[in-house]
């Protein structure tokens, strides 16, 4: 690969794929790359340059769109031959002058707690369904906007039988991701609302109360979960929750602190937002019914995701209204259409009528307990006492609380220095809150056996 040094100027104006495409044209116009010459692949450059990939493929079609370049099927990019004088007389953009970072590695290792095992994943009866909800042209107009209904029937029969919520389907809505349901919620819910939520919490959900200008009430936790006696205390009538997997700690709240937090929302008047997004997983003891099937005062709303028990990427999510606010929604926010494209929720609601949802999930629930297991034995084999394992009973993530002098920073940078990509847990605390040893996040959900144990080996490196 002949060399190519550009010096990048980091203004707005001039975003980076334009500065890229102005430092090739420039060098082809003044001869330096010759016609005929092939480009480095896209990969390559993004590497040697340390740019996003999508950075330097909008260069190359903006050079290939203007002529410069063409693109030649399994061979590569290719400068074109020109006829007479190219140079023009356009000033280039103007550069700063600053040295261009060293290329990082590639992780060996990420322990992403968003990813999830597809070596397991039943590719060939989706694609088949997918194939047949595709031809169904019925599906190519616009639905309810609570979501195809035969879905929410599925999914009101397959939580009643693994999470104990009881529900009817009308009660159920359909949407892309936990955060649009939060946001559906904000509005239902209303203004000059106080909201409280665990702390440290899920920041993405913290993230939208604040953006949607909520108050917001950090409660502290103990070993059973959100403290309810700290609840009292303050005026909050909304509470957002994670009780059957606390995100981040892995604690799992105990039935006597659930009938405790009910009884808080029964004499305030308050709603529980439960947010159940991993509660399929548990790898000690029989899991504990949700909030919702032990509510018998309607002030629980159920959220529910296929995120992790199946792929992110088909984005389905849904949210179980308590009679109070479904009239509420279907008073001011039918209007909204469904965020989930329809094929896709057919495909889903074949999948789980068809059992193949119920064996996927006995089959996974296998698989991440042996992989849980594999995790907390190799983690106690290398570090021993040096660490603290937290939440390590259900879920598809660990915490690891490590006592060796260095900072949460300084644990993350060293992990990335031999290629293992790990996970503060600083952020999900409210800003200026987080005091506690420094203490990381594990996702195991999608690496294998061997990768998890690799892992451990390399933090061993790093940190002792």
């Amino acid at each position: 690969m002949f060399e190519m040094t550009p010096h990048f100027q980091k203004v707005k104006k001039h975003p980076l794929y334009l500065q890229l495409y102005e430092y090739i044209k420039q060098e082809i116009q003044e001869g330096r790359i010759q016609a005929g010459m092939k480009l480095p692949s896209k990969r390559k450059l993004a590497v040697h340059l340390n740019l996003g990939l999508n950075t330097v493929d909008a260069a190359y079609q903006q050079l290939i769109a203007e002529g410069y370049v063409e693109s030649k099927l399994r061979k590569g990019y290719f400068v074109v031959e020109f006829e007479g004088d190219v140079i023009t007389k356009k000033d280039p953009i103007p550069s700063l002058q600053f040295n261009i970072p060293e290329v990082k590695p590639e992780y060996k290792i990420n322990f992403n707690h968003g990813i999830v095992d597809m070596a397991h994943f039943p590719f060939t009866v989706w694609r088949k369904l997918l194939v047949n909800t595709s031809c169904q042209h019925e599906l190519f107009m616009n639905g309810d906007p609570q979501g195809e209904r035969n879905l929410r029937a599925a999914i009101t029969d397959s939580i009643f039988q693994s999470r104990g919520v009881r529900c009817s389907p009308d009660q159920i809505i359909i949407g892309a991701g936990t955060q649009y349901l939060i946001q559906l919620l904000c509005l239902l819910l209303g203004k000059n609302r106080t909201f409280a939520m665990e702390n440290p919490g899920f920041h993405r959900v913290r993230q939208v109360f604040l953006d949607f200008e909520r108050k917001i009430e950090g409660i502290p936790l103990d070993e059973d979960g959100l403290i309810v006696e700290h609840l009292l205390r303050i005026h909050a009538d909304i509470v957002y929750v994670t009780p059957s997997h606390q995100f981040p700690t892995g604690t799992i709240m105990p039935i006597s602190r659930r009938m405790e937090l009910l009884k808080w929302a029964r004499e305030k008047q308050a709603y529980i937002i439960e947010d159940d997004y991993d509660g399929e997983f548990r790898y000690v003891g029989k899991p504990i019914p949700s909030l919702q099937g032990l509510d018998s005062d309607n002030r629980v709303v159920y959220l529910g995701t296929f995120s992790k028990a199946f792929i992110p990427s088909i984005r389905v999510s849904y949210l179980i209204l308590p009679p109070e606010l479904l009239k509420i929604y279907h008073q001011k926010f039918r209007g909204y259409k469904h965020t989930v494209p329809r094929i896709i929720q057919e495909a889903l609601n074949q999948f789980i009528e068809n059992g193949h949802w119920e064996r996927h999930l006995n089959k996974m629930r296998t698989i991440y307990r042996k992989k849980n297991h594999i995790l907390t034995e190799v983690v106690q084999q290398h570090f021993g006492d040096r660490v603290n394992v937290i939440g390590e009973k259900s879920g598809l993530h660990i915490l690891l609380q490590i006592n060796n002098g260095l900072s949460e920073t300084e644990l993350v940078e060293k992990a990335s220095q031999v290629g293992v990509k790990i996970y503060p847990t600083s952020l999900y605390y409210e800003k200026g809150k987080y005091s506690h040893e420094p203490t990381v996040l594990l996702g195991y959900g999608g690496l294998s056996h061997e990768e998890l144990q690799e892992g451990i080996l390399f933090l061993k490196k790093a940190w002792f």
